[in-house]
């Protein structure tokens, strides 16, 4: 009864058509596949909730590639983005020239200088760009900064509405932020806020249901919004962006009355799988690492301990094989074929990672093993491209953005 039972399987369909063409069409090393056709039905899905006036702002740091950037614009139809990485912002706003960008985080002043320095091609910052400010020492360093090249800087401000990671706390604090900003308004502009809300669907259910601490942010969220409309009104307009969630809320904002205008999204599109959420149930799993099986083994060796290896795959029927892949201990988990698992005794490898499986599992040499990411903006940014596939065929390779300084 405590014997562990076997979990192993051969691959399913889906999985097993996917080894075979990329046996005939893959890299031949470990690469990130994206399937395109489950890509476009959890657009579709977002696409049903996110509704105007309510606007859909890509999250770059999720997507960390400029094809793949491109392409959620136009299924998705938005060309507002949020970014992250002050060398991703120069390669987006050159891309994207178009684009209307939010940071996504507040960066250093001198990372804004060097966004100014570098920057190329038609993209106009001054319509279309909003600095994130988080504290009124920053909103400081920025005016400072401002003044000196002859900038006027969008600001959107920082506002906390119960994740209590940084930004505007308190009246007081938004108040003296304003201020400043309507004092200066040659290298100033009030753009709007920003208030992440991930803690919604992740606080313990005994402090409420999600909805019950949606109605809470939202609650602070219409705070800070009427001291702009009541202590400045000359501040406030039609065109702020008042933007908020990310993938683990977006769907709180569905039917909705709240004062946002504009909610973030990225990895709930290809959902990793942090993503597992019930919230997320629609969405499909649309990215994996596949990486080939290098070598395949009887039992389970360990050096210095052959003994112990061998009483290993005895007592667990999922410890019957040994499969050394092309790579391997990503931030993933095992997803075809069932079953597989790493091996505690003998360690983990980026170069030749040991898997057990159980006799059913059944790869072969050149066999593909699959992982889903536990979440995206790390793990792509370990591979060069992604492989794409259109109807379960490979489509193209699209590259990844570069950890340039």
């Amino acid at each position: 009864m405590i014997r562990p039972r076997d979990t192993g399987a051969p691959h399913g369909d889906y999985f097993r058509a996917l080894n075979a063409e990329l046996q005939r069409a893959g890299p031949a090393c470990p690469c990130l596949v994206l399937d395109l056709d489950r890509l476009d039905r959890n657009i579709e899905v977002l696409r049903r909730s996110i509704r105007a006036p309510m606007n859909f702002r890509v999250v770059a740091k999720s997507l960390p590639s400029i094809p793949l950037i491109g392409y959620i614009f136009e299924r998705a139809k938005t060309r507002r983005l949020m970014a992250f990485h002050r060398p991703f912002l120069n390669a987006e706003a050159e891309a994207f020239p178009q684009a209307d960008i939010l940071l996504g985080k507040p960066m250093p002043v001198r990372a804004v200088a060097e966004f100014y320095e570098l920057l190329r091609g038609s993209f106009d910052p001054s319509r279309q760009l909003q600095w994130l400010i988080d504290t009124p020492e920053r909103l400081q360093q920025y005016l400072v900064l401002a003044a000196a090249r002859g900038l006027r800087l969008r600001l959107n401000i920082e506002i906390d509405t119960g994740l209590h990671r940084g930004g505007v706390e308190d009246e007081r604090m938004l108040a003296q932020m304003l201020e400043t900003v309507a004092a200066h308004p040659d290298h100033a502009e009030f753009a709007g806020f920003m208030g992440y809300d991930p803690q919604v669907v992740k606080l313990p259910a005994m402090l409420g249901s999600h909805e019950q601490l949606h109605a809470k942010t939202q609650a602070r969220y219409r705070a800070f919004c009427n001291i702009v409309r009541r202590q400045y009104p000359a501040l406030w307009h039609d065109g702020l962006t008042l933007n908020a969630a990310g993938s683990p809320t977006y769907r709180l904002y569905e039917g909705i009355e709240t004062p946002v205008n504009d909610v973030s999204v990225g990895s709930a599109l290809v959902k990793p799988t942090d993503f597992d959420l019930g919230i997320l149930s629609e969405h499909e799993p649309a990215l994996f690492i596949a990486t080939p099986v290098l070598k395949v083994q009887q039992g389970t060796k360990v050096p210095g301990i052959a003994a112990l290896g061998k009483l290993q795959a005895w007592w667990n029927p999922n410890r019957q094989r040994t499969y050394f892949t092309y790579g391997g201990h990503w931030m993933a988990r095992y997803e075809s074929p069932a079953g597989l698992r790493g091996n505690e005794l003998f360690g983990y490898s980026t170069n030749q990672e040991f898997v057990n499986g159980s006799h059913r599992t059944a790869l072969l040499p050149d066999d593909y093993v699959f992982l889903r990411p536990t979440q995206s903006e790390a793990v792509m940014l370990q591979f060069g491209a992604i492989v794409t596939l259109r109807g379960g065929r490979v489509s193209d390779r699209w590259q990844v953005l570069q950890q340039t300084t």
